[in-house]
């Protein structure tokens, strides 16, 4: 893949046709996400501009079509690479793209057309099963529609976010592979949050519950999570131990939510006791 992504920095037209095509194939929008993320990262947002707009338009068409996933990432991963080229931080950019994605789920910009009533008169249809649960619930003073908004809204737009995360840590690899090797292995096992910006994003999370802003409390602990798995891989690499410790461990975090809250839960604790710099001063 890297030789793909040094045939696309030869020029602005490889990257536009790149980008543009992969936005039109369906599930291949990360890679052109991930162009327009490389490009920015490598020469700027003004001379990335042209890539950006040649991926946008047909995720833009996607959009037209009920799917508003590809324009949102390929934006979204425009912004973090934008944010990271210039304040070299990425636990600045995770915290940019979280507040911008909190905007997106509460604009209801994921939302089906029509809302939410349209698919759960379907789940009512299709299953009785479904619709004695809906109908519990509104029997015991639920909101099923606004329950269903927020949870097609939250869950989408958290899925927006990771895979932007994913796709900009694709887009700085590729660049570090390019032009500076090891670069990115070497910044993202020093990703740590600051004790402010710990704070921020509990404060952000505060304000989600008690001004009833769901895009907040679901979204705000993403950063934290992604610190975790920086400190996971930082860990494991100044042990110098095996790769099979990080399939592991990614095994673990895709299947089981106890480890998930042990991630976050180190990467909390992380913040105050910088488990990272201690290992490297003991040896």
């Amino acid at each position: 893949m890297l030789a793909l992504a040094r045939w696309i920095m030869r020029g602005t037209p490889q990257a536009i046709g790149a980008a543009a095509l992969t936005a039109l194939v369906p599930w291949l929008f990360w890679f052109s996400a991930a162009v327009a993320g490389l490009v920015t990262l490598r020469r700027g947002f003004t001379t990335a501009a042209p890539v950006l707009i040649a991926s946008a338009i047909p995720a833009g068409w996607w959009w037209t079509q009920g799917d508003a996933v590809p324009l949102a990432s390929v934006l979204l991963v425009t912004l973090m690479a934008t944010v990271l080229r210039s304040r070299m931080s990425w636990s600045e950019t995770l915290i940019v793209a979280t507040v911008a994605s909190m905007v997106l789920v509460q604009l209801g910009v994921f939302m089906p057309a029509g809302g939410a009533g349209p698919l759960l008169a379907e789940l009512r249809r299709s299953s009785t099963d479904v619709a004695g649960m809906l109908n519990q619930l509104s029997a015991q003073g639920v909101d099923t529609q606004l329950l269903a908004e927020v949870v097609i809204g939250g869950v989408t737009g958290l899925v927006v976010l990771v895979a932007a995360i994913a796709c900009t840590a694709l887009a700085r690899s590729w660049q570090a592979g390019l032009y500076n090797p090891g670069g990115f292995r070497q910044e993202f096992h020093a990703l740590k949050l600051s004790r402010k910006q710990l704070l921020l994003l509990v404060g952000l999370l505060a304000a989600g519950v008690l001004l009833t802003l769901p895009a907040a409390a679901l979204l705000a602990w993403v950063p934290l999570l992604i610190a975790g798995v920086a400190l996971v891989h930082g860990f494991i690499g100044l042990k110098g131990m095996s790769g099979l410790w990080l399939v592991g461990f990614y095994v673990l975090l895709l299947t089981t939510w106890p480890t998930i809250l042990i991630v976050l839960l180190l990467a909390l604790v992380d913040t105050f006791a910088d488990f990272r710099g201690r290992l490297t001063r003991s040896d």
